[in-house]
């Protein structure tokens, strides 16, 4: 049998949105989960009622709990959270002994311990892998849904960049590519924390005014960082950027908006991820280790400071809004 153009490594709302992009063009795409019950599930009913509730799976996606099924493809979508990815990919490795596939990294996040990238993540599991990540403003429901989107792949590869480009040519997926590795991350991983501090103004009720400076200063914030952790600055202007900090802080859909929605609205942080099941909002261990990056290198990070200490139950929500607000007076950079 010859190897599938595309595996997706991750059952969860965008690994499923991902297989059906790329299943769009009549190819077989198989979709590794890590729960078999939950594959079995969706081989059964063609929908995956957990995460993408009421969107009918193509014929091509291949749900599957062997791992051998997806490595073999040529490219393979590692979607999966970023506390499971260093095992994920130990696993990866062992079935990819002879060969490799392109590694496209589609989780979002910055590890605690030593502050590391998701890409470097993968690199140290999979050291001789062609390594690209995908970031953006994409919300997995409406993409699932076929409403148009955009992204961008960055890799240092320019060959390997296009051949996972080509993927999404005629579907309702326009990506671009850049080889800014480390911007592309840090722009999707630093936004996840500016939607929470989002979430929290929106739940306190402080209006359409208050969330857009919030954003702008964010806006500010991130690229002040972003470009100090080693990313250029033009990636923050664009779409894994801005694009995907305006999704993330004014969508509802957004699961960290909704952490910082309800963390408004005087629920506690333990309650809120019990809610969340097996969801993940990445925004929370991604904010200490953001504070901890920005700590090191000597960068003002404000907002991200409030979100760490409103998270950690230091601050309430109102408190963190109001040490904002009383900062010290300053031009505008």
């Amino acid at each position: 049998m010859t190897a599938p153009d595309v595996g997706v490594i991750g059952a969860g709302g965008w690994g499923t949105a991902l297989a059906i992009l790329t299943a769009q063009s009549g190819r077989e795409v198989p979709l590794w989960g890590h729960d078999p019950e939950h594959i079995g599930l969706m081989e059964s009913t063609r929908v995956n009622e957990k995460y993408l509730p009421g969107v009918k799976l193509p014929r091509g996606i291949l749900g599957t709990k062997n791992l051998v099924d997806v490595v073999r493809a040529e490219v393979l979508f590692i979607a999966v959270p970023s506390k499971y990815l260093s095992e994920v990919c130990s696993r990866i490795a062992e079935a990819t002994s002879d060969r490799c596939p392109i590694l496209v990294s589609c989780t979002k996040g910055v590890e605690q311990e030593r502050g590391f990238l998701m890409s470097e993540v993968i690199a140290e599991r999979i050291p001789s892998a062609t390594l690209a990540v995908l970031s953006g403003p994409n919300l997995a429901a409406e993409i699932a849904h076929g409403i148009p989107a955009a992204g961008v792949i960055g890799c240092e590869d320019q060959q390997a960049s296009e051949a996972v480009q080509r993927l999404f040519a005629g579907t309702t997926f326009r990506a671009y590519t850049s080889q800014d590795v480390r911007g592309i991350q840090l722009g999707g991983a630093l936004k996840n924390i500016f939607a929470i501090a989002a979430g929290v103004s929106d739940g306190l009720g402080l209006g359409e005014n208050a969330r857009a400076a919030l954003v702008t200063r964010a806006l500010v914030e991130m690229t002040r960082l972003g470009i100090a952790m080693g990313g250029k600055h033009a990636t923050f202007g664009g779409l894994s950027g801005i694009g995907d900090l305006m999704v993330t802080c004014f969508s509802p859909r957004s699961r960290n908006h909704q952490v910082g929605f309800k963390l408004g609205r005087g629920e506690s942080l333990s309650s809120i991820i019990s809610s969340m099941g097996s969801m993940v909002a990445e925004g929370i261990p991604t904010a200490s280790s953001a504070q901890q990056a920005a700590r090191r290198l000597s960068v003002e990070t404000p907002i991200i400071d409030e979100v760490t200490a409103v998270l950690g139950g230091q601050k309430t929500p109102a408190d963190a809004m109001k040490a904002l607000m009383s900062r010290d007076l300053r031009a505008e950079e």
